[in-house]
């Protein structure tokens, strides 16, 4: 048996036989709080997740319809109240959710499929090309994610599908990183080192050992990476790059409602709002999928 086992073993003989009357997993140090991450978590991003699905069905009002009155307060045909131009706040924040959706979910899909390759091949390479494609990384990371992504939109010019493939791309370095060291790590235990002893190719090894286990890391860095790229999306589409109307974007609510934040000032809270839900919601959701996937956590609590 290895050092490592012998220690295990040695824990798990020494360990309390049961806990203490009304003290299960939840009493642990931090089991409440981790537990409640998740569900709040889930249940701020199920918000914006359901407000998405039932833009796709109903709206209150096109969103292309200007023939309400202009920067109208909370009524009982404009529940939100209305813009500058007629447009139905609840309307646009609704489709806003779905395209926030969208295009966090495809960011992340592209900045997946570039990085975890990217960091696979650094992790699996020679030293010299491992050095080089982690300085590559680093390069890529040094730019702000917004600032690369407006780059990239500024040459491909604006549009929905531009802004999910300048976000995506942005994010696969991060995603690259936390893949490199990942694998770095289970590339040096010892069923790796078996594996690669009897013969299995690296591909085998990819799919059978590394993969397996650097997925929990994975997951909670790329429902992090999604509330990047809705904070991007929104970051975009407020300085004007972004997806272009009659597409509704939080961001360019917020741009055209600071204007009039003081007359009509749900034209800015409300997409604010939302914004601040969704990248919490999905935050909170990390943190608790990291404590429920990752067992070097729960050991420690």
């Amino acid at each position: 048996m290895s050092a490592q086992g012998q220690a295990a073993a040695t824990s798990a003989r020494t360990l309390p036989e049961a806990p203490a009357p009304g003290q299960g997993r939840s009493s642990r140090a931090g089991g409440p709080s981790r537990t409640w991450n998740l569900v709040l978590g889930a249940v701020l991003f199920g918000m914006v997740l359901l407000t998405a699905l039932v833009s796709l069905v109903w709206t209150p009002h096109a969103i292309d319809d200007t023939s309400g009155p202009r920067l109208e307060g909370p009524t009982a045909a404009y529940l939100l109240g209305t813009d500058r131009l007629g447009h139905d706040l609840l309307a646009q924040l609704m489709v806003g959710a779905r395209l926030a959706v969208v295009v966090g979910l495809g960011a992340v899909a592209i900045g997946a499929l570039i990085g975890v390759s990217w960091g696979l091949w650094a992790a699996i390479s020679r030293r010299w090309a491992d050095s080089t494609l982690t300085s590559a990384i680093d390069v890529m990371i040094a730019f702000p994610t917004i600032l690369l992504a407006m780059l990239l939109v500024s040459v491909m010019g604006a549009s929905l599908r531009v802004s999910v493939v300048a976000v995506g791309i942005a994010m696969s370095a991060p995603i690259a990183r936390i893949t490199r060291a990942s694998a770095g790590q289970v590339l040096h235990q010892d069923f790796v080192e078996a594996a690669q002893t009897s013969g299995a190719r690296r591909p085998r090894i990819i799919r059978r050992h590394i993969l397996p286990n650097i997925a929990p890391t994975l997951v909670v860095q790329l429902a992090l990476q999604w509330g990047a790229a809705v904070l991007a999306e929104a970051s975009l589409s407020y300085l004007g790059l972004g997806s272009p109307p009659p597409n509704a974007s939080w961001g360019r609510m917020l741009q055209e409602a600071q204007a009039t934040v003081l007359v009509a000032p749900l034209g800015a809270i409300a997409p604010g709002v939302m914004l601040v839900i969704a990248v919490l919601g999905v935050n909170l959701l990390a943190d608790g999928l990291r404590d429920v996937l990752d067992p070097e956590l729960r050991r420690v609590s």
